[in-house]
């Protein structure tokens, strides 16, 4: 379980954080309660890299797009006829 500790206390007590991290520990970094950062060691996979070299997902081919059709409106008029019709 990884160790939680406020932005100020961490600040005031970097060596003993890194120190926890540097023998395989993790840290959270919260700003008023709020996880703002995750402190792991280094050369460490992350759980998505582990289960791509195990060739269980893929890695995305495409960027990622909003889900559902974007209907673009091309102005032919007035922004205030444009928005009744799309009332209508």
């Amino acid at each position: 379980m990884p160790v939680q500790v406020g932005v100020r206390r961490f600040r005031d007590h970097l060596s003993r954080y890194l120190g926890i991290v540097g023998r395989g520990g993790e840290v959270v970094v919260t700003d008023r309660g709020r996880p703002v950062a995750r402190l792991v060691p280094h050369g460490i996979e992350s759980g998505l890299d582990r289960l791509v070299a195990e060739g269980l997902v893929r890695p995305p081919t495409r960027p990622k797009t909003p889900s559902g059709r974007i209907r673009r409106v091309k102005p032919a008029g007035e922004v205030a006829s444009l928005v009744a019709e799309q009332r209508r």
